[in-house]
């Protein structure tokens, strides 16, 4: 199998690689849904109304607040993410074997999604903090490293991990549904094609990787947009009374309400990762095929001789 340390480093420089271009071109996107979750009360012409009002009143710089620690904050953690999910995900499939691994291949990309997550949101963590209290708060330093130092001299260094718990709540079973509805759901193109990776162009490939994408981002976006919007929230300052950070949480959801926890911005947030999801798979594979490095795909044995079995 060529599956070596060199082929896991093309996977994190091309997860890198991106989740870096994706999230800071969505950059203004999250601007303004991160306004509308933080103040729908001033916020509340929907998404294009919203840009209009930002635009207007602060000029179009505003729409770049962030675009530091995104970008660095993103490639780190696609690094981790993309790089993890292939290596748990290979090394899984060549412990319990060819067939089992087929038959469990959602499983697998579930709990690789998982762990893969787990390591990269202790990076992004920090970098998170950051970006959400310079889009929140007008006095704070626009630079990532100087709000780096600012927030280490008013948080101290727990400052920094705050979010974690949402982050872990918001960001596993979003990479976890990501991962394995975008697996199942290029297995099932694959498969009704009667066709398998190796037997189509690299720019079909990337075109099904693209497809696939756009339906585990909707999904991974409605089944993540409630903690996204407590994670927003609890960045902004005094939200959620004092207490742990959990208290503050259920405080926010409480006075929230669920309903509105699950829809508040769930419109702009499904364009925005359906968009953002299709693009990271589209642009994964490209890297990949530029790196020279075969994507790892689950196969089914029994595929080879005589038809599949099902």
């Amino acid at each position: 199998m060529p599956y070596d340390l060199m082929y896991y480093v093309k996977a994190a420089a091309a997860g890198g690689i991106c989740c870096s271009i994706t999230h800071g071109a969505l950059c203004p996107v999250d601007v303004v849904k991160t306004r509308i979750q933080l103040d729908p009360v001033t916020y509340n012409k929907g998404m294009i109304g919203t840009f209009k009002q930002v635009v207007k009143a602060e000029g179009m710089g505003v729409l770049a607040t962030g675009l530091g620690a995104t970008a660095a904050g993103y490639f780190v953690q696609g690094w981790f993410k993309f790089g993890g999910v292939e290596f748990f995900k290979i090394n899984i499939a060549e412990s319990v074997g060819e067939r089992k691994a087929w038959q469990n291949r959602t499983a697998i990309y579930l709990a690789a999604a998982a762990g893969a997550e787990f390591i990269a949101d202790l990076f992004l963590c920090p970098l998170e903090a950051i970006r959400i209290r310079s889009v929140s708060d007008s006095t704070f330093p626009k630079g990532l490293g100087a709000g780096a130092v600012r927030m280490l001299k008013t948080d101290g260094v727990l400052g920094f991990y705050a979010g974690l718990g949402p982050i872990l709540f918001k960001q596993i079973p979003y990479t976890m549904a990501k991962f394995a509805v975008q697996g199942a759901a290029a297995d099932a193109i694959y498969s009704s094609m009667g066709k398998t990776p190796k037997d189509l162009s690299q720019g079909t490939n990337v075109s099904i990787s693209l497809a696939s994408g756009v339906v585990a981002g909707v999904a991974a976006a409605i089944i993540s947009h409630p903690a996204d919007t407590l994670l927003s929230k609890i960045n902004k300052a005094g939200a959620g009374g004092s207490g742990s950070t959990t208290t503050r949480l259920l405080n926010i959801a409480k006075e929230t309400g669920f309903v509105k926890l699950c829809t508040t911005g769930l419109a702009a947030r499904c364009v925005m990762i359906g968009t953002l999801t299709a693009g990271q798979f589209g642009i994964f594979d490209t890297v990949m095929n530029a790196l020279g490095a075969s994507k790892f795909h689950f196969h089914d044995p029994d595929a080879h001789h005589g038809g599949e079995k099902h």
